[in-house]
């Protein structure tokens, strides 16, 4: 008997930390439409957060338009104080909220952690007469309003990038003819159809297309090839473009500094977990983890930045 109370005793006291840690709800708001990247973020926050056992009962919800700014506003509003709302965004949303002149801003929510990053893609339908950099500025040269653009919103990372190329090509940001979508679905739907001339977006938007053969890729803002992709960099192409995309989970605003670590501490854990790892691998994403304090001046420096960039492509003052 003896033997039996140590053993039960050892039992509780293992699984004491994990009953202990597990938070018994949490509503992950998407600012977006299924299918993005912001909609992908979210719902894989939600599996791995489920299969490691940290949160008993996971909600995502969508909320699109305006670059995400439609969904914050609506989180602002109505999450105040509520320590199991949380919410996706990312750099798109920093241009967004610029470019919109958004009501509310970052600085209205409770920012938690960077995740991941991800260099953004320039696709074109299997059937277009562009193949390389080249042929895209080439095109752009010749006539800048007959190439159209697919990609997330305006003043968003897509948007940067498109604008990026542009002025590597000669041709003056401002007035390239780009088409914002609200949902990578959309968008995608679009490219494939042969309703614009490329795409552009994060990889994990198109993967799935570009393994089958319907998309090609013309493009990546990557410093160097990516493992995950065999596909040219812009700049081994001759074209200065860079830019990466991160995206980040925030908390709601009013929330107490106890309940600001219950959320970072969870969201930590899941950030260190192999099934976090496995996904980011998988959706060809760049683990950046940047938590609290680092992660909140980071976010002031980008929205900074980005203000600027804005400014080329005419869209901010």
């Amino acid at each position: 008997m003896k033997k039996l109370g140590i053993a039960a005793l050892i039992s509780a006291t293992l699984l004491a930390p994990t009953a202990f840690a597990q938070m018994s709800e949490l509503k992950i708001m998407a600012p977006a439409g299924p299918g993005g990247g912001w909609d992908q973020t979210a719902r894989t926050i939600q599996s791995t957060l489920q299969t490691e056992g940290l949160v008993a009962n996971i909600q995502v919800e969508n909320v699109a338009g305006a670059g995400g700014t439609i969904g914050l506003q609506q989180f602002v509003n109505r999450s105040s104080g509520d320590p199991t709302a949380t919410i996706v965004g990312g750099y798109v949303m920093v241009g967004a909220i610029i470019a919109n002149a958004s009501p509310v801003g970052l600085s209205d929510i409770t920012p938690l952690a960077r995740l991941t990053g991800e260099y953004v893609v320039v696709v074109a339908n299997a059937d277009s007469p562009i193949n390389t950099a080249e042929d895209l500025a080439n095109a752009l040269r010749e006539d800048v309003g007959a190439v159209t653009w697919a990609g997330g919103s305006a003043g968003g990372v897509d948007h940067i990038a498109a604008g990026q190329f542009a002025k590597a090509a000669g041709v003056a940001p401002e007035e390239i003819n780009y088409i914002p979508y609200a949902g990578g679905g959309e968008a995608l739907a679009a490219i494939l159809g042969g309703q614009v001339s490329v795409g552009v977006s994060g990889f994990s938007e198109f993967s799935a297309q570009i393994e089958a053969g319907a998309l090609k890729v013309i493009g990546i803002t990557a410093p160097e090839r990516q493992d995950y992709l065999d596909a040219p960099t812009f700049t081994e192409q001759g074209f200065d473009v860079e830019v990466q995309n991160w995206r980040m989970i925030a908390a709601a605003p009013g929330i107490t500094d106890e309940q600001k670590a219950t959320l970072l501490g969870t969201i930590e854990t899941m950030a260190a977990s192999d099934t976090w790892a496995e996904a980011l691998a998988t959706k060809g994403w760049v683990n950046t983890f940047l938590a609290g304090d680092d992660f909140a001046a980071y976010l002031e420096q980008e929205i900074a930045a980005t203000g600027e960039i804005l400014k080329d492509l005419g869209i901010a003052e």
